[in-house]
Order: structure tokens, then C-alpha cells, then sequence
């Protein structure tokens, strides 16, 4: 089948959010007089949602009183903040453009909190994604490597899971597209390495943007 669109997650694979993460990770354990983490042991803890960072990040993670406390003070944080250092990584725009000006449908899907997800979607790649959608699930939609919010994003753009590539920098992106009947691009300048992704089992595997529009030509 055709590909018709491409499905990108979006920390550590569209934009580089990490600092910002760190930032607002060690505001909220501060703010609970609980040490900070370096930002690359924080690179560590992403990639499964913010409730899942602020657990890994706080000790005793879930078991701690403070962890809900801990973790609406980082989403306020972050909402306030997340704009102050996070930045495209090279060349994603002009990828993005190319795509769109070759009629690929392009949408993200993250577990981020959706809020923030559309926020920055807008803020970064106007009128370039045609859909964004974030960790909810409190509507009762399970977050990625559940398919559920691709699946949302296919019903919606009205395309069979084999017309899309899921492409993104985690382990979490690899099972996400594998639980999504879905080919899957793993990309090394985000939040996980080269071996890193090979010990994960990723098939396809890119170190430039550009090389996403070689593959699909």
C-alpha cells in the first residue's frame, strides 16, 4: 500500500524538549525539598508520559505521599515554561514542509499531556500538522505503546494502518508502532542511542531528517 502519512512522536523526535523537561522535574522536587537529577539521568526517565517521569524522578516514585503533589506542580511548571529552551532539532521544519508539500499527511502523537502536546504543535509547526494528540487518559484512552491514540489519529485521517510509518526515538515508539500493525522509523538524535534502539529491536533506523524523505522516495 501507498504511504499516505506519516506519524511522528514529539519529544526527542520533532522538537528537543529536554532542558525544559529538567527544568520543571527539578523546580517541583525542589519545591518538596527532594534532590535534583542531572539532565541526562532526567533523558533517562522520559519517553512514558510526565506521571511517569515525576515516578521516576521522586524516590519511592508512586509510593511517596508527595508524588501527586510533585506531579501537578511540575505540569503547572511545565505549562508555564515549556517554551523556554525547547527547539525544533535541524532541519525538522524543512522536513516537515517537504512532506507536506508532497501530500503526506502528517500527525503526532505523543504521551505528553495532550494540552501541551497541541500547544506546542501550534507554536512550532503551524498549518504543517494536520492532527496532534497527547496522553488523555483519563477519558480512558491508553497512552503509547498502546495503540489507542493512533489509532485515533487513522480513523480520523481515514487510512488503513499499512498507508502510515510511525517514526520516533524510543523503545516505547518501536512497540507503539508494532502494537499498531504499523512500519516503525527510529531516529538517533533524540532521547535514545543507536544501540540503544538496535537492543530494542528497531528495523529501520535514521540519523538525518532528510533521510526520512530518501526512504520514502
Amino acid at each position: 500500500m501507498k504511504t499516505e502519512a506519516i506519524i511522528f512522536d514529539l519529544d526527542g523526535t520533532l522538537l528537543n524538549t529536554l532542558e525544559d523537561l529538567a527544568d520543571s522535574t527539578n523546580f517541583a522536587l525542589d519545591k518538596l525539598s527532594y534532590p535534583p537529577h542531572t539532565t541526562e539521568e532526567i533523558k533517562s526517565f522520559v519517553g512514558n508520559g510526565v506521571a511517569k517521569l515525576i515516578e521516576r524522578a521522586i524516590p519511592n516514585g508512586r509510593k511517596n505521599p508527595d508524588f501527586d503533589k510533585c506531579l501537578n506542580i511540575f505540569k503547572k511548571h511545565y505549562s508555564q515554561n515549556m517554551y523556554n529552551k525547547t527547539r525544533p532539532y535541524d532541519n525538522i521544519i524543512n522536513l516537515l514542509t517537504e512532506l507536506k508539500n508532497k501530500n503526506y499527511k502528517l500527525a503526532v502523537v505523543s504521551n505528553k499531556f495532550d494540552s501541551a502536546v497541541k500547544e506546542l504543535c501550534e507554536k512550532y509547526f503551524p498549518d504543517l500538522i494536520d492532527i496532534a494528540i497527547g496522553e488523555n487518559e483519563a477519558m480512558g484512552i491508553k497512552k503509547k505503546p498502546a495503540p489507542d491514540t493512533v489509532l485515533q489519529v487513522l480513523d480520523i485521517l481515514k487510512i488503513d494502518s499499512l498507508q502510515a510509518i510511525y517514526v520516533g526515538d524510543s523503545d516505547v515508539d518501536i512497540m507503539t508502532a508494532k502494537n499498531s500493525n504499523m512500519q516503525c522509523i527510529s531516529v538517533t538524535w533524540g532521547f535514545r542511542d543507536r544501540e540503544f534502539l538496535i537492543k530494542n529491536n528497531a528495523e529501520i533506523i535514521i540519523d538525518k531528517p532528510k533521510e526520512i524523505i530518501d526512504y520514502l522516495d
